[in-house]
């Protein structure tokens, strides 16, 4: 199997899926699926954002394949979707419907690659955002640490880990077009090389993890471990992680 994509509850993960297929795309697009289209079975009926996956709900999961445009050439990274409820990664959950449950993680022990998406956290968002829609610094950091746990011992296959904090554009003293110049991918020569990217990512954004991030590489050999800030404003931002998975896991 090729990607999977995943994250918590209101993370963005919907929002980021459908914004891959808008016709503004630059190196990287959504095969065969209409922007307008994805966003009228997507998004809630006022148009105004995605709509929540019900708690009531166990999983779905919507394939899709994103083509990525390459210097040697256009490439395709088949990706499968979990669109869960928030409540499928709270342990309760998990005990309440073990056999969906399983379903879930030996759906994602066959992957090559994980995409996982994170909110920011209260103590870096802009101060004018109401800072209950965000978990706290500690809350944040518990749920890295299980998300730590959950790859050490359920994807041990995963060749690729890309970690990718959403909502650049909410975050406090970011701009969000510097960081786009700064990070862009370009065919012709970028300022930064993957690894560089990530160092610059995981120093200014993931620093209170970084002994986490450490665990993951250490634990699950041969696999990559790739941080990334994402933002639905931000086009260079949205695509870099899919050209990353476009160079090592395309066909």
């Amino acid at each position: 199997m090729g990607v999977i994509y995943i994250g918590d509850r209101s993370t963005g993960k919907t929002h980021l899926a459908t914004e891959l297929a808008n016709p503004g795309n630059k190196y990287v697009s959504l095969n065969g699926l209409d922007y307008e289209y994805l966003k009228s079975i997507l998004w809630s009926s006022n148009g105004k954002g995605p709509q929540p996956t019900g708690a009531d709900r166990g999983f779905q999961t919507r394939s899709f394949e994103v083509q990525v445009s390459l210097p040697v050439g256009p490439r395709t990274v088949n990706a499968d979707w979990l669109d869960t409820p928030g409540e499928i990664w709270r342990t309760s959950w998990q005990e309440e419907k073990p056999e969906q449950w399983k379903e879930v993680v030996d759906t994602i022990r066959q992957s090559e690659g994980i995409l996982l998406i994170l909110p920011p956290h209260r103590d870096i968002v802009k101060p004018d955002l109401n800072s209950e829609e965000f978990p706290t610094y500690g809350q944040w950091c518990n749920r890295f640490e299980r998300w730590t746990n959950f790859f050490k011992q359920e994807c041990s296959q995963a060749r690729h880990i890309l970690i990718c904090l959403n909502k650049a554009d909410l975050i406090k003293n970011v701009d969000l077009d510097e960081e786009s110049s700064k990070l862009a991918y370009d065919p012709n020569g970028s300022r930064l090389n993957w690894q560089q990217r990530n160092a610059y990512v995981v120093a200014k954004y993931f620093r209170p993890v970084q002994h986490h991030l450490k665990e993951i590489k250490q634990s699950i050999r041969g696999s990559s471990v790739q941080c990334f800030i994402t933002s639905v404003y931000s086009r260079p931002l949205l695509e870099l992680p899919w050209l990353y998975l476009g160079s090592y896991l395309a066909e």
